[in-house]
C-alpha cells in the first residue's frame, strides 16, 4: 500500500464522511493547527526531564488526536459512528486542576516573558504559540460551523508549562520590560 494517494494534488482533501474541501478550508486549518500543536508538544515532552510534565503532555496529545478527529468530521451522525467526539467537560476540568497545581510552584506573572530558557521551556513556549493559532483557527471555524463549546475551552486552557519548566530547572524567566535593549 502506498502512503500517498495523489487525491490531494489539486489542493483538496477528504473530510470524514462529508466529501472533499479545499486544503485551506477553515475546518482543515483548524485540525491542521491542532495536529501541529500535537507534534510540537511531542518535542517538548521529549526534552523535559520531568515525568509529571511528560505524562500530562501525553494525555493532552491523546486529547488533541480526539479533537482533531472531531474537527475533521463535520456531520454529527459520522461523529457518533466514528467516535469523533469533542473534549468532555471533565477533560477541561482536569486541565484546569493541573494548571492550578502548577501555578502554586510559580511566582505570579506580572509581565510578559521572553520565550526561551531551557530547550524544554523554549519548546513549551513554541507549543503555547501554536496552541493559540489552533485556538484562533477553531474560533474562525466556529463562526462558520458551530463547534462544541468544550472544544474551544480545551484549547484555551493550554499552557503554563514553559515557565514551570524554567522554574524547575532553576533558570529565571526573562521578563519583557518594553522597547529597547
Amino acid at each position: 500500500m502506498k502512503i500517498y494517494t495523489r487525491r490531494g494534488d489539486a489542493g483538496e482533501t477528504d473530510l470524514v464522511g462529508a466529501g472533499r474541501v479545499a486544503k485551506d478550508h477553515p475546518r482543515v486549518e483548524a485540525y491542521g493547527a491542532v495536529d501541529e500543536l500535537n507534534a510540537v508538544l511531542g518535542i517538548a515532552a521529549a526534552t523535559t526531564a520531568h515525568a509529571d510534565l511528560r505524562a500530562l503532555v501525553e494525555g493532552v496529545q491523546r486529547g488533541l488526536f480526539a479533537l482533531g478527529a472531531y474537527l475533521a468530521t463535520p456531520e454529527e451522525r459520522h461523529r457518533r459512528s466514528f467516535g469523533a467526539t469533542p473534549p468532555e467537560e471533565s477533560e477541561v476540568s482536569a486541565l484546569e486542576a493541573h494548571i492550578d497545581g502548577f501555578e502554586k510552584e510559580l511566582a505570579p506573572l506580572r509581565r510578559f516573558v521572553l520565550p526561551g530558557g531551557t530547550p524544554a521551556a523554549a519548546s513549551f513556549h513554541l507549543a503555547r504559540t501554536v496552541c493559540r493559532r489552533a485556538e484562533r483557527a477553531s474560533v474562525a471555524l466556529d463562526r462558520v460551523e458551530p463547534l462544541a463549546p468544550e472544544a474551544l475551552r480545551y484549547l484555551n486552557r493550554l499552557f503554563e508549562l514553559a515557565r514551570l519548566e524554567n522554574r524547575r530547572a532553576g533558570v529565571p524567566d526573562v521578563e519583557w520590560e518594553g522597547r529597547g535593549a
